[in-house]
């Protein structure tokens, strides 16, 4: 495989590799914050459901159908 050209203008250009890493490292930072998210909102579910809060209230509040929610959250 050959070497890329270098030239004025590509020099002055962000290095494509350099960009993957940075993009590479906000998607970790993005998995985090996604699964903090989660945990929070497992939370909240459990405290709205021990506080009387039935499924379908709860599915309002989160924009999800009754179904949903009951789904992701409901015993078994």
């Amino acid at each position: 495989m050959s070497e890329p050209l270098h030239t004025a203008s590509a020099e002055r250009e962000p290095n494509p590799l350099t960009e993957l890493r940075a993009l590479a490292g906000r998607r970790e930072e993005l998995a985090e914050l996604h699964a903090n998210l989660d945990r929070e909102q497992a939370a909240l579910v459990r405290k709205a459901r021990n506080g009387g809060y039935g499924w379908q209230m709860i599915a309002s509040a989160l924009g999800v159908s009754k179904q949903a929610v009951h789904k992701k959250y409901g015993r078994s």
